[in-house]
């Protein structure tokens, strides 16, 4: 059995965490269980850890620890939420590992890589309605023009649309070679596995929902993290990264630091990354699938 997912940069985002004994963390993207068991080890016994994850498959990956663990299976966009379930109103640290785990990709059903040929699904929560095979089916032209061009950021997204448009009038896509052979006249023959995965990207992100997610549970950590509490994100493209770096600079999406009329910059946080830290080149050869990993931290005033 392969691993369910390897952590990236583990030992770094847990220092940023800068872990107290008996404090309360959240890893909103709990997954195999890595970063929560580093957090886990740096915990007493008067410690909580929340772990999130809206895939059922991740709770067999939960620690046998009652008394400082708790599973949380949910979408992180409910965090503030799910943590007032459970008596908690502030937590001392956020930790939030983007992306898309191993155990997605390597799992051919779940639709996620085109490395194999399944059905068009891409959920992480298979409770939800919205496939990707719904998506590349249902979408109007405008809506997968507006999908591939923001979300997958490939150029001409009008080109890689009229050529799904044309498959899908003469048969439903409906599995990974079917959308892979609907692209191929508007595939770069050089970069096919970089475009492949702009596009697969793209309507991961809308099946999921992922960037309104994020900004949710970015704006809920402002609002539960205790003064002196830390926030972590690791990254995976340069649409989360942007949301990241923004909203740690201001407080907000924008990134516009405000003055009040003495020029006094007020911000909520302060930059423990001044930079997006990266993977070490041991890390690297290790997991490859970190490369493209950065990591911001910032600490609530």
């Amino acid at each position: 059995m392969s691993e369910y997912h390897v952590p990236v940069m583990a030992a770094e985002a847990v220092q940023l965490l800068d872990i107290k004994a008996d404090g309360t963390y959240a890893d909103l993207t709990f997954g195999g269980g890595g970063h929560s068991r580093e957090i886990l080890a740096r915990l007493g016994c008067g410690g909580r850890l929340f772990g999130f994850d809206q895939d059922t498959d991740a709770r067999a990956n939960a620690p046998q620890d009652d008394a400082r663990f708790t599973f949380v299976e949910s979408n992180f966009r409910f965090m503030r939420a799910q943590l007032r379930l459970h008596g908690v109103t502030q937590v001392d640290g956020v930790l939030a590992d983007l992306g898309v785990s191993s155990h997605h990709f390597d799992t051919a059903e779940r639709g996620f890589s085109f490395r194999f040929d399944a059905p068009l699904d891409m959920r992480m929560n298979r409770r939800g309605r919205t496939t990707a095979a719904r998506t590349v089916n249902d979408y109007t032209s405008e809506q997968l023009i507006r999908i591939i061009g923001e979300w997958g950021e490939i150029e001409r997204p009008h080109r890689t649309a009229d050529c799904i448009v044309r498959a899908r009038t003469a048969a439903p896509i409906e599995t990974v070679g079917q959308l892979i052979e609907a692209v191929r006249p508007c595939t770069p023959p050089r970069d096919e596995n970089k475009f492949l995965s702009k596009l697969f990207q793209a309507f991961r992100i809308e099946v999921n929902g992922e960037m309104e997610a994020l900004k949710m549970a970015l704006e809920q950590s402002l609002r539960i993290l205790k003064p002196g509490g830390r926030l972590v994100v690791i990254s995976y493209h340069s649409l989360e990264d942007r949301l990241v770096k923004n909203f740690m600079r201001s407080g907000d999406f924008s990134g516009e630091i405000r003055k009040d009329f003495y020029g006094v910059a007020h911000t909520p946080f302060e930059l423990i990354t001044r930079k997006a830290l990266t993977p070490t080149p041991e890390e690297l050869a290790a997991n490859p699938r970190s490369r493209s990993a950065k990591m911001r931290a910032a600490e609530k005033k």
